[in-house]
C-alpha cells in the first residue's frame, strides 16, 4: 500500500510517502520564524504550514516519481500538539482523501514516534520505549504494537 504521510503537530512541515516498509519520498521543512520569540507561536506555526504544506507535497510527489492517483491512503498526525497546526494538516489531508476517494488514517502523535522503528528494525515484543517529543516525555511498555502500558494510552 502507497500512503501520503503528513505531519503538521508543532513546528515542522513533514510529507512522507511510503509503500509498505520503504519510504520512497521524505521532505521536512523546519520553521525558523519562532527563533526570535525563544519558542513556538502557535499562530505563526500554522500560517507557516498554510504556506509550505502542499509545495512539499508535490515535492514528495517529484521526488518518488508519482502522482496523487498512485496514492491508496493519507496517514496524518491528529494529536496531540497544537490545534491550529493539526487542523492545517488534517483538514489538507481529508480534502485531499476525499477528492482522491481513497482513505483517511489518523496518527496519533506519540503512536507515531513508537512505530516509526518498524522501518528500520524488526524488532520484538515486549519492548520499553522512550518517547521524547517536545513536552512529551515518557516511558512506555510496548506489550504489543498498538498495546501499551504506562501513562501514554492509545486514543480513537
Amino acid at each position: 500500500m502507497i500512503v501520503l504521510g503528513i505531519e503538521t503537530s508543532c513546528d515542522e512541515t513533514a510529507v512522507s510517502i511510503i509503500s509498505g516498509r520503504k519510504v520512497l519520498s521524505e521532505k521536512i521543512y523546519s520553521q525558523e520564524v519562532h527563533a526570535k520569540y525563544g519558542g513556538v507561536v502557535p499562530e505563526l506555526a500554522s500560517r507557516d504550514h498554510i504556506k509550505k504544506l502542499f509545495p512539499l507535497t508535490r515535492e514528495a510527489f517529484s521526488d518518488a516519481g508519482l502522482t496523487q492517483q498512485d496514492i491508496e491512503g493519507v496517514a496524518v498526525s491528529a494529536g496531540p500538539g497544537l490545534p491550529g497546526a493539526l487542523l492545517v494538516g488534517t483538514t489538507f489531508a481529508k480534502g485531499l482523501a476525499t477528492a482522491l476517494n481513497i482513505p483517511i488514517i489518523a496518527i496519533n502523535h506519540l503512536e507515531g514516534h513508537i512505530f516509526i522503528i518498524r522501518l528500520l528494525y524488526e524488532l520484538p515484543t515486549p519492548f520499553l520505549a522512550l518517547l521524547v517529543s517536545g513536552g512529551h516525555t515518557e516511558l512506555v511498555l510496548v506489550k504489543e504494537w498498538g498495546e501499551y502500558d504506562g501513562s501514554y494510552r492509545q486514543s480513537h
